[in-house]
């Protein structure tokens, strides 16, 4: 795995959508990026109230992390860092991970995905030292969340790791790089890059992790992928895990995954725990209401939306101006800078991060109390990943799309 050598009150209470937006087939190109989808349903992004905060059905597992028969440290880890039960998705997938099963898990955002493949992960590395494991996601913002809760489950274990992200000097990550790691955490297109420079070796990985499969042949990372694939043994273990289990998606376990088994604890596109509605507005009248509503006592972490980085900016801009305490992230970001803004999201030195739908992926806070479409999103699909946002886990929360 690693190179040897040195080398506003305006809000209108709707009624529940029946006619839910669903985007057709992806199209790629050999270059990255989006393409065309259908425009968004408005209707599908009401809800009534009474639906949204109907009570959950309790979820009560099969298993608890002690039946799992872990590492005492590993098990001891998992209490500290405050697991108590395993959520639906860790109590079915953690045992087929432990048996060496090829898996596709279906989860809705905030279902502790990312434990529910570190835990057993850890644990044959624990094992087996010499186990390598190679993590693929989309976004940066996905990688960091990535390593820093391997960080927390793997403390004082000896188990070390590379995170390889665009937009960070490349000379720290091939520093690691020299060193034996047992994870490597990345985005496509770095990776592609350190394999083609001979700085990253891949032909001792016998765990592969595709982290939001759906997301990356959204963003047009296919042909990545598939050189990425290529370059790790035939004889190895996948774990793909997605929002959605669309024809793309399909295709792409068939060729990359064995007899896998599916796991899906999806139980509607956007949980209940997030009330959604939408506010009209007018283009002259968009920044008040917006400033009106952050204003509020009960806006306390607030995730805005919109579409382009200028117009991110300039939003985030005329915000500060008025007195509000806000960041922006976006593409023209460094990491640096998208680092600390998130930071300052997430320890509450501010209220609101304006972002594009880079962050709608890889942003995992606790505790965001509303998610703003500030501009509609193009797609459904993107729609479900924003307010996503919002509503983790058993918490609630709230969605308000401007629409003109």
């Amino acid at each position: 795995m690693y190179n040897k050598r040195k080398s506003s009150r305006n809000t209108r209470v709707g009624h529940s959508a029946s006619n839910r937006f669903r985007s057709g087939p992806l199209r790629f190109s050999a270059r990255r990026g989006r393409t065309k989808a259908p425009k968004l349903d408005i209707s599908s992004l009401i809800n009534k109230a009474a639906e949204a905060t109907a009570p959950d059905k309790i979820f009560i597992p099969e298993n608890s992390f002690a039946d799992f028969n872990l590492n005492f440290k590993l098990f001891k880890s998992i209490e500290n860092n405050g697991y108590i039960h395993p959520t639906p998705i860790q109590d079915k997938i953690i045992s087929l991970v432990l048996e060496g099963k090829d898996v596709i898990g279906l989860a809705n955002t905030g279902t502790g995905k990312t434990a529910a493949f570190l835990i057993p992960i850890i644990e044959k590395i624990l094992k087996n030292p010499k186990e390598q494991v190679l993590i693929v996601t989309p976004t940066r913002e996905l990688a960091l969340q990535i390593e820093q809760e391997l960080y927390g489950l793997a403390k004082n274990m000896r188990i070390f790791s590379a995170t390889c992200i665009g937009g960070e000097y490349i000379g720290i990550q091939l520093r690691k790089l020299r060193r034996p790691n047992h994870f490597i955490i990345g985005t496509p297109g770095r990776l592609i890059d350190l394999v083609k420079r001979g700085n990253l070796r891949l032909d001792g990985v016998h765990t592969v992790v595709l982290d939001e499969a759906d997301r990356m042949l959204d963003m047009g990372f296919i042909n990545d992928i598939k050189l990425i694939m290529a370059s790790v043994p035939e004889k190895r273990q996948t774990l793909c895990f997605s929002a959605t289990m669309s024809k793309k998606i399909e295709l792409l376990t068939s060729d990359f995954l064995k007899n896998p088994r599916t796991v899906s604890v999806k139980i509607t596109e956007t949980p209940n725990t997030i009330e959604q509605d939408i506010i009209k507005v007018r283009s002259s009248n968009k920044m008040d209401v917006l400033y009106n509503l952050l204003k509020k006592n009960e806006f306390k972490k607030v995730l805005v939306f919109g579409r382009t980085k200028r117009g991110v900016e300039n939003l985030s801009r005329a915000l500060t101006k008025r007195g509000m305490k806000v960041e922006s992230i976006h593409s023209d970001k460094s990491q640096t800078q998208r680092k600390r803004a998130l930071e300052n999201f997430k320890t509450n030195r501010v209220q609101t991060l304006v972002a594009t739908d880079v962050a709608a992926r890889g942003i995992h806070i606790n505790d965001v109390t509303h998610v703003i479409n500030y501009e509609v999103p193009e797609t459904y699909d993107d729609y479900v990943h924003r307010i996503g946002r919002t509503g983790r886990g058993t918490q609630r929360g709230k969605a308000l799309t401007f629409v003109d």
